[in-house]
């Protein structure tokens, strides 16, 4: 991975982000999963959203 986390926060925040894409990509081969998928979805967006707020205040603090 390319992106260097500025904070344990961000790191943790990467890894669940990472961790919800290998799991859509696991699910993508299965019939009927597409509600799931819907909701794994909201949840990386609600990550990303706590990610970018975080890096928000890095930059306000630096």
């Amino acid at each position: 991975m390319s992106y260097e986390p500025g904070s344990l926060d961000c790191r943790l925040l990467i890894d669940a982000k990472h961790h919800l894409e290998l799991a859509l990509a696991s699910l993508s081969g299965l019939p009927q999963s597409d509600h799931i998928q819907r909701q794994l979805k909201a949840v990386h967006q609600q990550l990303e959203g706590m990610h970018d707020l975080k890096r928000a205040l890095q930059t306000d603090n630096a």
